[in-house]
């Protein structure tokens, strides 16, 4: 207990400082772990409506925030990582902005988004009650090879999980793992309507996965199925039941099949308390996450900030935001967060950015970015590796234009700290995690 204490004392000191020098937000949570490497399991041994872990390689960001906000909705007192953080000591970061000296979390349910491989650090420490899973897709060769052993690592997590599992219907490698999972522990999907099934390939990487002769199960009431109306608006159906109409600030399929998801895991996770009207209300109010899609008043024109990280999430990133042609920029880092071998840029097509053009590459690998985008006959205007210094030329070189930014994790965390400042908008983090 005066470990723990300590620990306590220690990290909020350290979150302190780590704020006032601008640093990562993961740092506190070292120093916690250092001091009292069982943390974790004294802080959340005690939430009466278990722990849910979020995981998989796209979309674990925008479902946690769906999932928390629903089951806010619903009255509960829920814990999260919402500084993008998702490694064992990102979630500690978090906690220490409302734990009590004691180490104990006040909240009902923790929903905690966490790395594919440190979902399993973390069930070492502590079991999860619930884990939702997403997908597999070829991510940062460099940390978890290919995607089969990604799916390994999910599937390990399944493993550990005590009460009840989500899985994704239409992703084999998610699907088969019901096969592995222990007796007693309750199992659904989410997946997309049969109906509208033909629009599902834009989602997956079918010239790199490896495909096996899985079959997907036949959908039953439990499980929640996509049927989309347009780029924002859907249902989610579960049997003769659906839940919506409803309509989401951020657009694309992605953020649809994400919604279902959350929506899927608040049904398992609530039971006879769940209610369509609140998931519709919560869903309509939750913003896009930082650089997810969001939206940026920039000189009183819109500014997109995207995050890209694999062929998949590019791919689709493309579909929902490059049609429209506008001022583009991209910026590609290479840092260990962002995985260290870029290779994967010449699995995506660029064709959709041809019209318009991409009028700055930026970033660490911004000749790399410039070079592969040359072979898809995508004229590039300006190549400036400085990301600051390419922001402020591209910010005022088309300010009276609409623009758009792809980028990678770290390339992003820092465009939307300098947007930040030049825009005053909300710290990333600040928005509650009571």
């Amino acid at each position: 207990m005066l470990r723990t204490t300590v620990a306590v004392v220690a990290g909020k000191a350290a979150r302190v400082a780590a704020r006032l020098k601008g640093g990562g937000s993961a740092l506190p949570g070292l120093v916690v772990e250092r001091i009292d490497p069982r943390f974790l399991a004294h802080a959340l041994s005690d939430l009466p409506r278990g722990i849910v872990v979020v995981t998989g390689t796209n979309g674990k960001t925008t479902t946690t925030k769906m999932l928390v906000a629903i089951l806010r909705q619903h009255g509960l007192r829920v814990f999260s990582n919402p500084t993008g953080s998702n490694f064992t000591r990102g979630v500690i970061s978090s906690m220490l902005g409302q734990i009590r000296l004691g180490g104990q979390v006040d909240a009902d349910i923790a929903v905690l988004e966490l790395d594919e491989a440190h979902a399993l650090k973390f069930a070492a420490t502590v079991a999860p009650t619930h884990s939702l899973l997403l997908n597999v897709a070829r991510d940062q060769l460099d940390r978890f090879a290919e995607i089969d052993q990604t799916a390994e690592l999910l599937a390990r997590l399944a493993e550990q999980t005590t009460r009840g599992v989500v899985l994704n219907l239409d992703d084999s490698f998610i699907s088969r793992i019901r096969q592995q999972l222990a007796d007693g522990v309750d199992v659904c999907y989410f997946g997309v309507d049969p109906s509208v099934a033909g629009r599902l390939p834009e989602l997956q990487e079918a010239d790199v996965r490896f495909e096996d002769a899985a079959t997907a199960p036949e959908p039953t009431s439990d499980d929640g199925l996509l049927k989309p109306s347009d780029e924002r608006s859907f249902e989610v159906v579960f049997g003769d039941r659906s839940v919506g109409p409803l309509a989401l600030q951020q657009r694309g399929l992605a953020a649809m099949i994400n919604a279902t998801a959350a929506t899927s895991m608040a049904r398992m996770l609530l039971g006879e308390g769940f209610d369509e009207a609140s998931v519709v209300e919560a869903l309509r109010q939750v913003r896009p996450p930082f650089g997810r899609g969001e939206v940026i008043d920039a000189d009183g024109r819109p500014l997109e900030l995207v995050l890209v990280k694999n062929p998949a999430g590019f791919t689709v990133a493309l579909g929902t935001y490059g049609s429209t042609p506008v001022a583009s920029m991209i910026a590609i880092n290479d840092n260990y967060a962002d995985g260290r071998d870029v290779s994967w840029l010449y699995d995506v097509g660029f064709d959709s950015l041809r019209e318009r053009g991409v009028a700055m590459a930026s970033g660490v690998r911004a000749y790399d970015m410039a070079l592969r985008l040359r072979y898809d006959d995508v004229v590039v205007d300006e190549i400036e590796p400085d990301l600051g210094e390419a922001l402020s030329r591209f910010l005022t070189v088309y300010r009276d234009e609409p623009k758009r930014i792809f980028c990678t994790y770290t390339a992003m965390m820092r465009l939307r700290r300098d947007l930040a400042e030049r825009y005053d908008l909300p710290e990333f983090g600040a928005e509650t995690t009571a």
